[in-house]
């Protein structure tokens, strides 16, 4: 849990709705080759 805390208040930290970051990170893990700094908080942009 504290894993899970720790990504979604760096979301919002970063200007970012969790469910929607949280949602994008899943997608993208699930079609596509993903490299993991691409999907870190600071590095998404939302449409």
């Amino acid at each position: 849990s504290a894993t899970l805390y720790s990504i979604v208040q760096t979301a919002k930290a970063n200007g970012l709705v969790p469910y929607d970051y949280l949602v994008h990170v899943m997608e993208e893990i699930m079609h596509s080759e993903h490299d993991p700094e691409k999907l870190a908080p600071w590095s998404v942009i939302l449409d």
